[in-house]
């Protein structure tokens, strides 16, 4: 019975070694499961890590989940789309308004930017305006004879005795007048020297007579046509140039 025993296990170990070795065969299974194994076993590409090292990988941020996409592409050597491109924000356009200018000025001014072709963009309006020849020094209308009298008593009180009470039928009836210059800048010389000898009632208004003068208005122009523009205007007269309101 023991000599059964012995040789049942001998036979036995003797098939499982044949087994093993390949001698009976090998079940194509097994050759798969080794083929995919094989690759994840690759000592060679195992690299050891200090304890330092290890807690550094353990410390790192997350990569952000926007970019990871994107350098995982990069390195399984895909094509990644370059960003959209944003277009430039399109130039302001302005709108101004020049003027005034005389009859004359207008028609210069209006031949020289003809070349700009603005079409409806260029408008032009009259506007009545004064033609300003002279600058009064005087004491505005005091209502009446009686009242213009009693203010030019005062007034040679103060030591003036250059004025004269204007009458007719005019805005200035019944006002004083103190003199009469050519030049804005006379007028307020004049004007210094009364204030100096305590008359604080008299101003300067200019005189001359009504005229009409143009001024124009240009809308949605571009910055450079803004400059030929003011340019022209600098050159036909001394028009202001400002923004629409």
């Amino acid at each position: 019975m023991l000599r059964f025993v012995f040789w049942s296990l001998l036979l036995l170990n003797a098939a499982l070694f044949a087994y093993a070795q390949g001698f009976l065969g090998s079940s194509k299974g097994s050759d798969e499961e080794r083929a995919r194994i094989k690759p994840q076993l690759e000592a060679s590409r195992l690299t050891l890590l200090t304890n330092e090292q290890a807690d550094a990988a353990k410390a790192a941020p997350a990569a952000d989940p926007a970019i990871a996409p994107a350098t995982a592409a990069v390195e399984a050597g895909a094509a990644v789309p370059a960003p959209a491109k944003t277009e430039a924000p399109a130039r302001p356009l302005a709108c101004i308004d020049v003027g005034t200018f005389s009859a004359g000025e207008a028609r210069r001014f209006e031949a020289r930017l003809a070349s700009l072709d603005l079409g409806e963009r260029q408008s032009r309006q009259a506007v009545q305006a004064q033609d300003v020849t002279s600058y009064l020094v005087n004491i505005p209308p005091q209502g009446s004879k009686e009242a213009a009298e009693r203010k030019a008593g005062e007034l040679r009180g103060m030591g003036v005795t250059n004025f004269f009470i204007m009458q007719g039928d005019s805005p200035m009836k019944w006002a004083i007048s103190l003199g009469v210059f050519k030049t804005e800048s006379g007028a307020q010389a004049m004007l210094a020297q009364l204030n100096k000898q305590g008359v604080h009632s008299a101003r300067v208004t200019p005189r001359g007579p009504q005229t009409t003068r143009y001024s124009y208005r240009f809308r949605d122009i571009e910055a450079a046509a803004r400059a030929r523009i003011e340019s022209v205007a600098d050159a036909v007269s001394s028009a202001e140039t400002a923004n629409c309101r």
